[in-house]
């Protein structure tokens, strides 16, 4: 039997994956900023090498935030997702609850989803697991192609904004 690879992850109490052929890196929650006018889904931008990376609230994109308040206690807990297919410009990051696992699942484990289903079928697969039903959601359909357009543009300013700080060689 073959097997997958899945970072397993909490938003809002909803057990969700991607594969790990997904994600770039797991990273603790970086001091974020955020512009003005910035869509809520968007928790802000941090420096990653000199490059404005965005962050997406999963939370907020799939209306999963209730009754939550943010804090800096909360925050220590709250990972980020590296990802590069987010948008087609470059990478981006999602914010989720807490990652929990990165682990290997069989495929006979996955029942396929019909795209039709969800919300641009951006879950592909359930899995069933010790824990539950988890949803194995698809990167490429995470967002809407008119919410790809627009973060490619906020971070198109952001990196321009961080662009103007940067200190001659």
């Amino acid at each position: 039997m073959a097997g997958l690879q899945i970072i397993l992850f909490d938003v809002g109490g909803i057990a969700c994956a991607l594969r790990r052929s997904a994600a770039r890196e797991l990273l603790p929650l970086p001091r974020l900023w955020r512009p003005p006018g910035t869509p809520r889904p968007v928790a802000g931008f941090f420096n990653l090498s000199g490059t404005a990376v965005p962050v997406i609230r999963l939370d907020i994109l799939f209306g999963l935030e209730l009754n939550k308040t943010a804090d800096a206690e909360t925050d220590l807990y709250r990972h980020l997702i590296l990802v590069d297919s987010l948008t087609p410009s470059g990478r981006a990051a999602l914010l989720v609850d807490r990652v929990l696992d990165v682990l290997q699942v069989e495929e006979s484990t996955l029942s396929a989803v019909a795209p039709e289903n969800t919300l641009n079928g951006c879950v592909e697969a359930e899995i069933t697991h010790a824990s539950g039903l988890v949803h194995l959601l698809s990167i490429e359909r995470v967002l809407l192609a008119e919410e790809q357009q627009a973060l490619s543009e906020l971070g198109r300013h952001a990196q321009s904004r961080l662009g103007e700080w940067a200190l001659p060689a």
